[in-house]
């Protein structure tokens, strides 16, 4: 029998073992479905102007009599309109030369910063689109289209009201996923099981025919969580994105990855900024179901 003191161990041969090695994965993406959903539009200069119609000044007759003077419209402009100009998404890298010179097999180093970089640029972007105090989805609904859940937590009822806000075609809803989860128990609950539909990859529940979109960006406010439904489109007069193309150094549309230079002590550093911004065309466009309660459950006897 042979000596095992004599027989080379696991630790010791995988020293001259090749380790198969993954990237780096960041736990914080997600599949960013507002961004994959809204239609994106080009602007020059990075600025959009939304030009309005006046409802006043109009005047119609039907089937007017012989010899009646006829009414004359006149639409009028709102001689102050909105625009929305880009914001950008900024931050800057440094890679030391000798780890990216040295250290760079299998797995270039600069290539994987600059992605996990990009990764949270993104994250951040979706969550300006839905927060941001100026174009953000939330901030920017009207009062007239803010609405309050019945008893709490958001029912099949709750749902049909911002639907009937947000009536003219609407595309979709956004909401956090334990907002989706609650809803999903309240269908339960009254043995009305909302259907699926697969797109982008996914599976979503639906409402009267409307996918309800996950997306944590529509945050928790302890137990609450709010619950948006959205036109989008410009021939739907509803919301859009917002980008600027032909930047310097893009690597993706509005998104641009440079480098500023390398620095004495031998480390390069590099810009990158994502510039965006949401439009809404007109004030119906988005409807918010407010401060739904996520953490309601039902007994079963």
């Amino acid at each position: 029998m042979s000596d095992p003191s004599r027989v080379v161990g696991e630790r010791a041969a995988r020293q001259l073992a090749n380790t198969t090695k993954t990237p780096p994965y960041w736990r914080g993406t997600t599949p960013r479905f507002l961004v994959q959903l809204l239609p994106w539009v080009p602007v020059e200069a990075g600025v959009y102007r939304v030009n309005q119609a006046l409802d006043e000044g109009f005047a119609v007759r039907c089937t007017p009599d012989l010899g009646d003077v006829l009414p004359q419209a006149f639409n009028d402009y709102d001689a102050q309109p909105r625009e929305y100009v880009l914001s950008s998404v900024t931050t800057t890298v440094s890679v030391h030369t000798r780890v990216s010179d040295l250290y760079r097999s299998p797995l270039d180093q600069v290539k994987e910063q600059l992605g996990l970089t990009i990764e949270k640029l993104k994250e951040k972007q979706e969550d300006e689109l839905v927060n941001n105090a100026h174009y953000g989805l939330l901030p920017s609904v009207d009062p007239d289209l803010r609405l309050k859940p019945r008893k709490g937590p958001p029912t099949p009822d709750d749902l049909d009201a911002l639907i009937a806000a947000v009536w003219k075609t609407p595309s979709f809803f956004l909401a956090h996923p334990s907002a989706i989860a609650a809803f999903g128990r309240e269908c339960t609950r009254r043995g009305v099981p909302p259907p699926t539909v697969a797109s982008l990859g996914g599976h979503f529940l639906t409402w009267r025919g409307i996918p309800i979109v996950p997306c944590d960006k529509l945050r928790l406010d302890g137990n609450r969580s709010n619950i948006l439904l959205v036109r989008t489109g410009k021939e739907n007069r509803g919301v859009i994105g917002l980008f600027q193309p032909g930047l310097p150094g893009e690597v993706s549309p509005s998104l641009s990855v440079r480098l500023m230079g390398i620095v004495a002590t031998g480390a390069a550093s590099y810009l990158l900024a994502l510039y965006c911004s949401t439009a809404i065309l007109t004030h119906d466009a988005v409807g918010v179901l407010e401060g739904v309660v996520v953490d309601h459950y039902h007994e079963y006897t």
